[in-house]
């Protein structure tokens, strides 16, 4: 029997997001042709699949319709973030705010009628407490992929015809949009869970519309503060604020505390009081920041409450460090969840105190978690933007002045990773890497990621940027000059296989989140048992002073960083229009070249 041919898919999305990326290098690596098409107006998609000619469109993302022009000629396949029977725009924001035990994905038919039409595939899974952007990054996500897979192999078998709709997890129902009135907090009367609940749900966007020092804003990220923490500030008022610490800040609820880590003020807020001067007017940033940067002053009245690096795992800070394993082969692991992945000036330095801190520990093996979510996103574009705000961090006054202050307090995290030879490093993704951050988990000795994760080692997207973190450096050791520039210029995603396959990372495990974690424990245990540990430190060391004495770091450095500099403040505004239009989450006019291989 014939296998059938591979199929011409042309994605259709809102934006090229995670989940979009995953279905793209999933579908390539079954050897099928991809093309996107960003979802900008029904002229542009029926142009789209006028010139792809697709056997079959796929639409992982959307928030509108597809037209009935496209979707009555050609197999149109929607995926939706809910079990069968689900029907709505908000499908994941009501089963965390109703606290659902198991959900999953469904790959549906697009016909007139919303989430209705014929199911081809579906995939279940089981709920963590976690917010929205988590389980759509790693639960629907890995879902989706099945799913979405299964749909495919169905039609390549079958053509138009469907598969056997799956009974529904609930009978089928309509659910609305989730309103804020939806997701309001009652700080006098929802416990810490009822608060996490409703600020899960709305991770990402759109925030909780909620007020701080009686100022209206939209909140995020939210973290339960634990019972010792609140012990020291007696009996408050719930809604009281407490208390600060990167950059979040603790409320108290009926039952406990909750820190919120991201914030924004709205216009009518900056209006109450939120001029510099009388002669000259700002406008509230429209984009979430660190919620002691969005309100500054009023936040820095509130009491520092640091904690040290290694403490109890449930009592929340951006950085946490654990040890395991016997004396002669002590494991340490650092964990840096930043939100979204972004790395701000303050982050780094806060990364680069963390590492020179372990640095005085007698360990064999050091690995660099990352966060849950993301390993690093690189340099932290909503702060440098708030800078044109007068919000910069370090006093800078222009988004150009926190771009460089970013860049470099990057360079020097990496720089530490690079100089680290008394143990070996291991970078552990978790989650997805990009721009700098890939590079700074490949300043690490050796890079294992799970299965899942998405690499975007390259720049360009942003204005052209150039890139630093020692990338000249790190990138050819690993590839080769050729296919590391080759690799810089192509700008699309890599998955974790993938990247193993090319030699970008050494290891690939696959699993549950706590499965992976497991393995990662074991194996780095088992490394650091190794008889010949002190050899391979030997040679490392060795490598380093090689390497040092043909090139020396400073000199990459130097060479990387006139680049950037040209980037920050040339005469091409590329970056900073860039930077501008992903801050602002301004909608695009056109699908990116290298995605729609249709316009080429």
């Amino acid at each position: 029997m014939t296998a059938p041919s591979p199929l011409r898919i042309l994605l259709l999305c809102h934006s090229f997001n995670s989940l979009s990326q995953r279905l793209m290098v999933a579908l390539k690596a079954q050897g099928h042709e991809v093309s996107v098409e960003l979802d900008i107006s029904d002229t542009v998609t029926e142009e789209a699949v006028a010139l792809f000619k697709p056997d079959l469109l796929l639409a992982p993302f959307l928030k509108r319709r597809i037209p009935q022009s496209v979707w009555r000629r050609y197999l149109c396949l929607v995926l939706h973030p809910g079990p069968p029977g689900d029907q709505g725009p908000s499908a994941l924001d009501w089963a965390l705010l109703d606290g659902a035990p198991r959900w999953g994905v469904t790959v549906l038919q697009a016909t007139a009628d919303y989430d209705a039409g014929p199911v081809w595939a579906s995939a279940e899974f089981t709920m963590r407490d976690a917010p929205k952007g988590s389980i759509y990054r790693h639960e629907v996500a890995d879902a989706a992929e099945v799913a979405v897979l299964q749909a495919v192999r169905q039609f390549m078998l079958t053509g138009t015809e469907t598969l056997s709709a799956p009974a529904p997890l609930a009978p089928a129902r309509w659910r609305p949009l989730v309103r804020q009135a939806d997701r309001a907090i009652d700080w006098t009367r929802h416990t810490t869970a009822q608060v996490l609940a409703r600020l899960h749900s709305a991770d990402g966007q759109p925030g909780v519309v909620d007020q701080l020092f009686d100022l209206p804003c939209r909140l995020w990220d939210g973290h339960a503060a634990t019972g010792h923490s609140m012990q020291s500030f007696g009996a408050v008022p719930p809604g009281t604020l407490l208390a600060q610490r990167d950059g979040a800040v603790l409320r108290a609820t009926v039952d406990g505390g909750v820190w919120i880590g991201q914030a924004c003020l709205l216009d009518e807020a900056w209006a109450a009081g939120g001029t510099t001067d009388s002669s000259e007017e700002l406008t509230a940033p429209r984009f979430k920041l660190p919620t002691t940067m969005a309100l500054p002053a009023l936040c820095a009245a509130l009491p520092e409450r640091a904690v040290a690096l290694e403490r109890d795992r449930a009592e929340w800070s951006e950085l946490h460090y654990t040890e395991s394993g016997p004396p002669e082969a002590r494991v340490g692991s650092l964990s840096f969840d930043f939100y979204n992945g972004a790395m701000s000036s303050r982050q780094c330095k806060a990364l680069l105190a963390a590492l020179r801190e372990i640095r005085h520990k007698p360990l064999k093996v050091l690995l660099l978690l990352g966060g849950q979510d993301f390993f690093s996103n690189g340099i932290h574009l909503n702060c440098i933007e708030a800078a044109a705000y007068g919000l910069g961090e370090d006093g800078a006054g222009s988004a150009a002045d926190a771009s460089w202050n970013n860049i470099n307090a990057m360079n020097d995290v990496a720089h530490a990773l690079i100089t680290t030879t008394d143990r070996l490093t291991v970078a552990v993704l978790r989650g997805n890497a990009g721009a700098g951050g890939a590079f700074l988990a490949l300043a690490a000795d050796k890079v294992w990621a799970h299965q899942g994760v998405l690499l975007n080692p390259h720049y360009k997207n942003m204005g052209n940027l150039y890139g630093s973190e020692y990338w000249t450096y790190l990138l050819p050791r690993r590839l080769g000059q050729q296919a590391a520039q080759h690799l810089m210029q192509q700008r699309l995603p890599v998955s974790a296989p993938m990247a193993l396959k090319m030699g970008l990372i050494d290891r690939c495990l696959d699993g549950t989140v706590a499965a992976f974690e497991a393995q990662v424990q074991a194996q780095a245990q088992a490394l650091a048992s190794t008889y010949n540990l002190p050899e391979r430190l030997l040679r490392k060391q060795e490598q380093r002073a090689r390497d040092e004495a043909a090139r020396p770091l400073a000199a990459y450095r130097q060479e990387e960083l006139s680049r950037m500099h040209r980037n920050f403040y040339g005469f091409d505004p590329s970056y900073h229009v860039a930077r501008y239009h992903f801050v602002h989450k301004l909608a695009h006019a056109w699908t990116p070249r290298h995605l729609a291989l249709h316009r080429a």
